[in-house]
């Protein structure tokens, strides 16, 4: 009996990464329960048991698949201690096409696109698209505070205005890789990130530390 709550949340999360991958691969105006549960493994009826509806399934999927990305990178980052390397790992892990970048993060990128899509028109995904934003701004800030702190990168710039700008950047970047731009892929949004996190914050790549 002990285990039985285990195994519910162990199978809501199955079909969560099940709608996750059926959005990223297909779309989410055309992601249906039906792909979803033979993705899953499982069954229509026993999804709207757990989520009550498609769009409370697609509005958690994309929220969770979002908060797994940012676990991978706020991980990798906090097993780094300098911040220069921090703020370098957490760039280069995002840019999707690259040899530093994180498992998945392309397919990561066309869920959020389809994120910023949903929230235009749905006010609990607006939420919770909101609140993710503010976390990874929030990550990005921090790192920053850590490394003016220690006297690596000037004390000139507000953190949490650099964090607004970099992920605004980064997110209209992979927006145009997302959309396989003729002109703007993975190694772009890689250099051109790095390139202003630099210039703002004063440091180039060789003072960063190898390990």
């Amino acid at each position: 009996m002990g285990s039985r709550p285990a195994n519910n949340e162990q199978r809501r999360q199955q079909i969560l990464d099940a709608a996750a991958h059926v959005i990223s691969d297909r779309g989410l105006g055309e992601a249906r329960i039906a792909d979803i549960a033979t993705a899953a493994s499982t069954s229509t009826g026993l999804i709207l048991y757990y989520f009550g509806s498609k769009d409370q399934l697609l509005s958690e999927a994309l929220a969770s698949a979002e908060d797994r990305f940012y676990l991978h990178i706020f991980r990798a980052i906090s097993a780094i201690d300098d911040p220069r390397r921090q703020l370098v790992e957490l760039i280069a892990g995002s840019c999707p096409g690259t040899p530093r970048a994180h498992d998945g993060v392309d397919a990561e990128w066309r869920l959020w696109v389809e994120l910023w899509a949903r929230a235009l028109h749905d006010p609990d995904v607006a939420r919770r698209r909101a609140a993710l934003d503010r976390r990874w701004r929030s990550t990005i800030a921090d790192v920053v505070r850590s490394g003016q702190h220690r006297g690596v990168f000037t004390t000139d710039v507000d953190p949490h205005e650099f964090a607004l700008e970099l992920a605004a950047l980064m997110d209209g970047l992979a927006l145009q890789v997302a959309l396989d731009d003729t002109e703007v892929d993975g190694a772009h949004m890689l250099d051109m990130s790095l390139a202003s996190a630099m210039r703002r914050l004063d440091f180039t790549l060789d003072e960063v530390p190898a390990s």
